[in-house]
């Protein structure tokens, strides 16, 4: 199995790039966010990949993060989505976007995504929401307690012993991962746990979620 590549980038075309490695050329299938973040031809470049193998084919899909290619095994594993339906998905919105979109329950913002419908966007909604808090806290790895957290909870009303610090500290690392500030992500945790004081990761994230987005 190849996991990553790192090498020269050789040219770009539409939805792949070529990568030389140690003299070998691999074709690799990229989304469009993540071609468009790759240097300039010539440049060394590394990717996570993963490899999709049938019958009559075999083909190395690129991934900018980890995120973004844990996603892509996720997406793969729904009805429906194919590699070329998760890249259209990955490159609409990208990996913060996705894992946002489903914790959120929003399924209209995975179908914007060419090629993909709304049954098909729902069922990755409805079969991946318990899996959106993993991923959107893998960036940092395990998180772990923000220093300022316990403070800034407990100023806006201390959480009853039932609720789990984990829990917490999981929900602020997949905010921060999101591009929230601690001091907001803090807040809108603190503002969930006033009323949910045994809210688990997934709560979390969606409740604070809500609170986050733009008043319209």
């Amino acid at each position: 199995m190849i996991g990553r590549l790192s090498g020269r980038l050789d040219y770009r075309f539409d939805d792949h790039v070529l990568i030389d490695v140690g003299g070998v050329g691999y074709i690799v299938y990229v989304s469009d966010r993540t071609r468009m973040s790759l240097p300039e031809t010539g440049q060394a470049v590394s990717l996570f990949t993963d490899l999709l193998v049938r019958e009559d084919l075999l083909q190395l899909f690129g991934f900018s993060s980890l995120v973004e290619k844990e996603w892509h095994r996720l997406l793969m594993g729904v009805q429906g989505i194919g590699a070329k339906a998760s890249m259209a998905i990955l490159g609409a919105i990208g990996p913060e976007g996705v894992g946002q979109a489903i914790a959120l329950g929003d399924w209209s913002s995975i179908a914007v995504a060419k090629g993909v419908g709304p049954k098909t966007a729902q069922r990755v909604v409805n079969e991946l929401k318990d899996k959106a808090p993993g991923v959107m806290a893998m960036a940092t790895g395990p998180a772990a307690p923000h220093p300022s957290t316990d403070v800034l909870v407990e100023a806006a009303s201390p959480p009853t012993p039932q609720t789990d610090a984990a829990a917490q500290a999981e929900a602020l690392s997949a905010l921060g991962n999101l591009g929230y500030t601690p001091a907001d992500a803090t807040r809108a945790i603190a503002e969930v746990l006033v009323e949910e004081p045994d809210a688990g990761t997934s709560d979390l994230i969606r409740a604070a979620l809500r609170r986050l987005a733009p008043k319209s």
